[in-house]
């Protein structure tokens, strides 16, 4: 049941999408992001919250602002790191609080031509209230995590990336635990179930909405390891846009296409492309992950935020351009305000079944894995209903799922304290060299011998200077942060080795 009552918010729409808005980088990037905008300002159902993402420049923020600030009033931009992190939060409600969170772990600055370091990836933070109730917040969180170059597990990043899905997740556990809303939104560059997916859910306390309504959606493209041990077929364009969430990588995105099918496209012509076509290669990056507030008996609003709807979207061509908007397609959902969740689900389902019609009443699947949240699915005349949120039981990952984190943080941190060995030994050699190459110009025999001398060492002397920076400074942060988020992971693992004890007591 939906509640409506004064002054409290019944339903919230949401959207997220990363805009690739990289300047000088992206192709056609203004008239793209402009677009955008008036997509978010026309959408219907009207849109009430907005993440974006890759939005990197001013110009495109104040486009994408003034085309949506009639339905959009509230809005905050978020600056980071030197070039900025790309994210934006609009709002329908006012934003009350916000802030930028830098994740510790975030690339290597000699990885210059990735920039992931550079643009001090984050999350942006705002609290939005929805009602008068203390409780009745929504705590949004939208983040870019750092890119995946190469495929897990050999993916060099991995490590940072999990500590990142780490940060997001304590985030949202503790919205979570101050009774709030909780809806992330933001391009993970994870797939569904990998490690940092697993994280996120369970220790965050949060439902990935769209493997709520789609539990048995891909969990990656068919090139995915795990996803080939399904021994799914072949999906084709439309299946992986309505059943599997694909967000990038698509056969309907241009950005995506072969060189042919884009000289096509530049010459003026209208490529189609088949949706019932195999889409091998389409995966879901982009999440919206939703969670209900914890409640004690004693809190006199007892509601809780079911998924009513989530849909891959902005996949339609710019109209002039006839490129696709972005190289992601975006997500969004649509959350709506239910009753109490029952405590005794049994009861609820037979006072449910009594209330309808003979030959009408629902089937019932109730799920409840690693303690996660249990989850109701209702099926009434075929139709799907909404999914409840509400936690059931703490959620504990699995004991082997923190040692596999903790051998990864070994292993990242052995390779780390070899590259500073090697970075520090190599400025000692360059100071040793330029000193020797400013002795030996004492005794050069002629002018171009010690100019040579010179420039050699000069270089040298930079590169080698350059090095012991990054060894000195950057790596012993990294390793710091490292030791930090070792710390929690063991931490954790504790305390979730406490708690199975207790349980088999």
């Amino acid at each position: 049941m939906v509640i409506e009552q004064a002054g409290r918010v019944s339903s919230v729409n949401v959207l997220t999408i990363n805009c690739w808005g990289l300047k000088y980088l992206a192709k056609d990037r203004n008239a793209r992001l402009n677009e955008i905008g008036a997509r978010i300002a026309s959408s219907e159902p009207a849109l009430n919250i907005v993440g974006l993402q890759e939005c990197w420049t001013q110009e495109d923020y104040q486009s994408i602002r003034q085309q949506t600030k009639h339905v959009l009033p509230f809005a905050k931009y978020y600056y980071s790191g030197i070039f900025g992190g790309g994210l934006a939060i609009l709002s329908k409600w006012r934003i009350e609080e916000s802030s930028m969170v830098r994740y510790p772990l975030n690339g290597r600055p000699t990885a210059f031509f990735r920039g992931d370091w550079f643009v001090g990836k984050g999350v942006a933070c705002a609290r939005i209230r929805l009602g008068p109730d203390p409780k009745d917040v929504a705590e949004v969180f939208t983040t870019h995590l750092h890119a995946p170059y190469e495929q897990e597990p050999h993916d060099s990043y991995i490590c940072h990336r999990t500590a990142q899905a780490w940060e997001i997740a304590k985030l949202m556990r503790g919205a979570v635990e101050r009774g709030h809303l909780v809806i992330g939104l933001g391009d993970f560059n994870i797939v569904p179930l990998s490690l940092a997916h697993r994280l996120i859910t369970t220790h965050g306390e949060v439902e990935d909405a769209w493997r709520l309504l789609h539990p048995n959606s891909s969990l990656g493209s068919v090139t995915n390891v795990i996803e080939r041990t399904r021994g799914a077929p072949t999906p084709t364009v439309i299946f992986n846009l309505t059943e599997n969430g694909a967000t990038c990588d698509s056969a309907l995105n241009t950005w995506r296409w072969t060189k042919e099918q884009t000289k096509r496209l530049k010459k003026g012509e209208d490529v189609e492309v088949d949706i019932n076509s195999p889409d091998p290669w389409a995966k879901r990056l982009d999440y919206i992950f939703v969670g209900n507030g914890r409640r004690s008996q004693c809190d006199k609003d007892q509601s809780g935020w079911a998924v009513h709807d989530v849909q891959v979207g902005m996949t339609e061509r710019h109209l002039v351009l006839k490129c696709s908007l972005s190289d992601h397609f975006s997500v969004a959902a649509t959350l709506i305000r239910n009753a109490s969740p029952q405590t005794n689900r049994s009861g609820y389902i037979n006072d449910l079944k009594d209330s309808l019609p003979d030959g009408n009443a629902p089937s019932v699947t109730e799920k409840s894995s690693h303690l996660e949240f249990e989850r109701l699915d209702l099926t009434i005349n075929g139709e799907i209903m909404s999914h409840d949120l509400s936690p059931a039981k703490t959620r504990i990952l699995p004991l082997t799922t923190y040692d596999e984190i903790l051998v990864m943080i070994e292993t990242y941190n052995l390779r780390e304290r070899r590259q500073r060995h090697l970075r520090l030994s190599h400025f000692v050699a360059e100071v040793t060299i330029a000193i020797g190459c400013m002795i030996a110009v004492w005794w050069s025999p002629h002018n171009y011998v010690s100019f040579i001398l010179i420039f050699v060492s000069t270089i040298g002397l930079g590169a080698g200077v350059l090095d012991g920076l990054i060894g000195g400074l950057f790596v012993g942060s990294e390793l710091r942060a490292l030791k930090e988020f070792e710390w929690e992971i063991r931490n954790a693992r504790e305390a979730a080795e406490d708690g199975l004890d207790r349980e088999i007591k």
